[in-house]
């Protein structure tokens, strides 16, 4: 086991808790209300504690469609209370599957309010139980990549604006932005060195089972490759999906395929993939020293977005439309109701630094480049990022991005902060990440 000098031994407890809820519970994820009607497979919240002496992190991955403060902050309180880990160093992020509840009160989908009620205490048993469950570990972190699963589901039009697939023929120049192929793995070993957790990070949206209108519960594409991962290396043990920077990223191929497109067999292509290179990386991934457990949670002030005369006008265009769609009617009433002009959101933004290994927690469905950003200028090694963390403010778009009109990019439909914010988020971790690792040299 790779040991630093002088330095305590590390710790890691992994658990997970299912949190499916009753059938009948309203699934989010769409403009129009879903009802399950069964559960195709269970939910989890999934947790992986990591110990040295005195300091402590939880990374906690949920089968949600994002994470929001309502729930996340009693999560962290009772974790707080039962374990002694500040809500600073736990990061609580979402899978973001659309076959899973929804918890964003106030949305086109009811929320179950006694399922949501019960799910602070369901995190914090995940937390505490991989807490309870620690064993000596040694951390094995990896990187493949995967490049042909992808797609950047934003496309640029001839009039300079951007939208989402290629809209009427020939009108589109070519895709909008790229992809991050990048698949990140951390493999949590015991002492004899057998496989008892891993972290699985990628950016990848998380809507693929559904497609097709699917009315069942389910984790989607994660859940099948924790399962495949399960199946080599044991049952006991713990898959945490980390969802990275993929508001403009699906799976969809641009070009035609017999493969299939969407739907349960798409879930299961993408899982028994993603499995695969996650194992062909862990297979060859060296344990590293871990001499430092750090944590750092920064709230930003950033203005919500305010209507103004541009989207006054997209709107009103759709009130003279005869036969609204779904998506088109939701977007008259959410800009009419809006009650966010002129206000200031609080943003939290995390790092942790275990060793060379950075985790970074963004509270959004954030733009590929944002992602790719943070790795170019990151200090660590390997830098892992979750997106949909600690709470959720919609999509982020990059700054140019953010006036081009594509959905993701146009505000109350889908951005909900200034069209700055990703940048500041971006700032604001490389900062965090910097302060980190300079730490130790005394700078």
């Amino acid at each position: 086991m790779a040991e630093v000098e002088n330095q305590p031994a590390l710790e890691a407890g992994a658990a997970q808790v299912c949190i499916t809820p009753p059938v009948g519970t309203q699934l989010a994820g769409y403009f129009h209300q879903r009802v399950s009607e069964s559960v195709r497979d269970d939910l989890f919240a999934r947790a992986l504690v990591l110990r040295q002496g005195n300091a402590a992190v939880a990374l906690v991955s949920c089968d949600l469609i994002c994470i929001e403060k309502g729930f996340a902050q009693p999560a962290k309180e009772r974790i707080a209370a039962r374990t002694g880990i500040p809500p600073e160093n736990v990061l609580l992020c979402a899978t973001h599957t659309h076959t899973g509840p929804e918890v964003r009160p106030g949305r086109i989908c009811e929320v179950n309010e006694p399922w949501l009620e019960r799910l602070p205490g369901l995190i914090a048993d995940a937390v505490v139980t991989a807490d309870q469950s620690r064993f000596a570990a040694q951390l094995s972190p990896a990187r493949g990549s995967e490049g042909d699963l992808s797609f950047n589901r934003l496309f640029r039009m001839k009039d300079a604006t951007e939208l989402f697939g290629r809209g009427p023929a020939g009108s589109a120049i070519g895709p909008a932005g790229g992809i991050d192929p990048e698949v990140l793995v951390l493999k949590v070993s015991d002492s004899e060195g057998r496989p008892r957790a891993f972290v699985v990070n990628h950016a990848l949206h998380v809507d693929v089972i559904g497609g097709g209108g699917g009315r069942f519960l389910s984790a989607d594409w994660p859940g099948e490759m924790a399962r495949a991962l399960s199946a080599i290396y044991g049952q006991d043990v713990v898959t945490l999906f980390l969802n990275g920077c993929c508001g403009d990223i699906n799976h969809v191929p641009h070009q035609p395929t017999s493969l299939p497109r969407s739907g349960p067999a798409k879930s299961v292509q993408l899982g028994r993939a993603f499995a695969g290179v996650a194992m062909n990386a862990a297979e060859k991934a060296e344990p590293v020293a871990v001499d430092r457990i750090a944590a750092r949670l920064e709230e930003l002030a950033i203005p919500y977005y305010t209507r103004e005369s541009a989207m006054r006008a997209y709107v009103d265009s759709l009130r003279e439309k005869p036969n609204r769609s779904d998506f088109e009617e939701y977007t008259i009433k959410a800009f009419d109701e809006w009650p966010l002009d002129g206000q200031m959101a609080t943003v939290p933004v995390q790092a942790f630094r275990v060793g060379e290994i950075a985790f970074v927690g963004l509270p959004g469905e954030i733009f590929v480049a944002h992602g790719l950003e943070v790795k170019k200028w990151s200090p660590a090694a390997f830098t892992f990022i979750a997106e949909l963390a600690n709470d959720w403010f919609g999509y982020v778009p990059t700054t140019d991005q953010a006036e081009r009109g594509a959905y993701g990019a146009r505000p109350i439909l889908s951005r909900r902060l200034s069209s700055d914010a990703g940048r500041r988020m971006t700032d604001a971790i490389q900062k965090a990440l910097w302060k980190l690792w300079e730490e130790d040299a005394g700078q």
